[in-house]
């Protein structure tokens, strides 16, 4: 390979890098103001329900899955399938009197088809670890 071309890919590299990592400090900045905003408005309304305990626990995951990558440069797949796990959670018992009885169970359906793929990731990482050819 030439040389041009490989200085030429260094430097697309870096800035992607420098890229990836501007956008995960936007998404982290992001995440930090709408924690704060959400505990301005529990400390406004003067109360603290389920639901904004589940949005906060959504929140913290999100700032550990950006924690996790900055320090591995490695996006664990389990983290985004809990978040989603406790975003239905949040959504079903946000709308718990709107949603008819199938709706619940087809969200809870989908929680426990997301719970078996978190089985299966870590069965796979146990069972079937990368090799490092």
């Amino acid at each position: 390979m030439p040389t041009h071309n490989k200085k030429t890919n260094q430097t697309v590299l870096r800035a992607l890098d420098f890229v990836e990592w501007v956008g995960l400090l936007v998404i982290s900045i992001a995440t930090v103001v709408a924690i704060g905003q959400e505990i301005s408005q529990m400390i406004v309304q003067r109360q603290v329900l389920l639901q904004d305990i589940l949005l906060l626990f959504i929140y913290l995951e999100i700032l550990t899955m950006v924690g996790l990558y900055f320090k591995s440069g490695k996006l664990p797949l389990r983290y985004p399938i809990y978040i989603a796990m406790v975003a239905i959670a949040r959504y079903i018992i946000i709308g718990m009197k709107q949603l008819d009885g199938w709706t619940i169970i087809a969200f809870a359906g989908a929680i426990l088809i997301l719970a078996l793929a978190v089985v299966a990731i870590r069965y796979g990482h146990v069972r079937l670890p990368y090799s490092d050819d």
